[in-house]
């Protein structure tokens, strides 16, 4: 079994995730984590956050990498759509919706990334 190793910028990453009402890029998180860390030490914190399961990245319909803490229920899966809002510019998980993809046999499909976009409640 192995073992993660918990670091200071990792706690306050994650836990910067969990607290957060939509996904963060890698700017916001660095503002967000008050010099705990620097950039370079975000993106690797990312990356094992990633490869941990603890996170999941979001690319927005403008090409931007969000990061989400991922909700760790009996059912867990990254397979749900995202809400990109034009407006505000927020990237929500909508969890509740988890769209069908059906292929051929001969093709494996690992992940898959459905973005949708338009205006958040909060922007109508």
């Amino acid at each position: 079994m192995k073992q993660f190793r918990n670091t200071t910028a990792k706690t306050t990453i994650l836990n910067v995730l969990k607290n957060a009402e939509a996904a963060l890029s890698h700017a916001e998180l660095l503002t967000l984590t008050n010099g705990v860390c620097d950039r370079v030490t975000i993106y690797r914190v990312l990356e094992r956050l990633v490869n941990e399961d603890n996170v999941h990245k979001v690319v927005t319909s403008d090409g931007t990498i969000k990061y989400a803490a991922c909700n760790h229920t009996a059912h867990h899966s990254h397979d749900h759509i995202h809400f990109n809002c034009e407006k505000c510019k927020t990237t929500t998980c909508i969890e509740m919706v988890k769209p069908v993809i059906q292929l051929s046999n001969e093709y494996t499909v690992k992940s898959f990334n459905f973005t949708v976009t338009g205006i958040c409640p909060k922007c109508n």
